[in-house]
């Protein structure tokens, strides 16, 4: 074989090759994108259980439970609305994630508003989901809340956790500006997944914070009140200990999305938790 021809033969092999690497990386893409669409859970179905004693007031709340597609109730539980859509009719899901660096406070946030109304958690590494339902209006508003852990393994689980999310709190210990400055970057890789939800920065520790040196304290308000305009988002200061700014910070989303009447009013006091948008 002639050196022209060996090197035709060396190029037709290196093409082909290349060609089916490029097929391989394309099937890769398509099934990579499948399995993110596919591992995001599938609604939890809420539905309406109707009372053992027929001569209840139709007024009262009904109970809510959840149900787990692969798990059934128990026999002595009272028996189920199930007739298609009507269980679900006055149902709205929400999701909700929570963003930030760790030890700053968000599982304690969570759990002082879920508290013991706490319907099904689900625990996993770097992701602690929480549902909880309530009545508002008429209505069942089921928040799906995602708190994501704050180490850089967590950053896997953006996609799913930002996805259709109504509202993302970006959070920080108010007695750490490295957290603070860590915002930045949970906020720029969440945009990425998700452009549309209310973004809310959230300071924690508020109890702590009080008792730092009246500069810092300047210092701190100073830059998150920056971070909030530059992020277009509301400011709340908070503390899970004493359930400062907690409910409210909740009550200001579904406001914000039902055009409820309630507004938040705006406090800007040296010494008291800052609210500011």
């Amino acid at each position: 074989m002639t050196l022209p021809s060996m090197k035709t033969v060396h190029l037709n092999t290196k093409w082909g090759i290349l060609e089916r690497v490029s097929i391989f990386r394309r099937f890769f893409s398509f099934l990579w994108d499948k399995i993110l669409v596919c591992s995001i859970a599938r609604p939890i179905q809420y539905r309406r259980l109707t009372r053992p004693d027929s001569s209840s007031s139709s007024s009262s709340p009904v109970e809510v439970v959840v149900v787990d597609d692969n798990k059934t109730l128990p026999e002595d539980h009272p028996p189920m609305i199930c007739n298609g859509n009507e269980a679900d009719s006055d149902l709205v899901s929400l999701k909700i994630s929570l963003l930030g660096d760790c030890q700053i406070g968000k599982t304690s946030f969570l759990i002082k508003y879920v508290g013991d109304e706490q319907e099904k958690s689900l625990q996993m590494a770097g992701l602690n989901l929480v549902n909880k339902t309530l009545f508002v209006q008429g209505a069942r508003i089921a928040f799906s809340i995602w708190d994501v852990g704050g180490d850089s393994n967590s950053l896997d689980l953006l996609p799913i956790a930002c996805k259709n999310a109504v509202a993302i709190l970006f959070m920080f210990d108010l007695t750490s500006r490295c957290t603070l400055n860590g915002v930045v970057g949970w906020y720029s890789q969440a945009r990425k997944w998700n452009q549309t939800a209310i973004p809310i920065l959230v300071g924690t520790k508020f109890d702590d914070f009080v008792g730092l040196p009246p500069d810092l304290q300047w210092t701190i308000v100073t830059q998150a009140r920056a971070y909030a305009r530059a992020m277009n988002a509301t400011l709340f200061f908070s503390s899970a200990t004493h359930n400062i700014n907690v409910n409210k910070i909740f009550k200001f989303i579904m406001a914000k999305l039902f055009n409820l009447p309630w507004t938040v009013e705006r406090n800007l006091t040296t010494g008291e938790p800052i609210i500011d948008f």
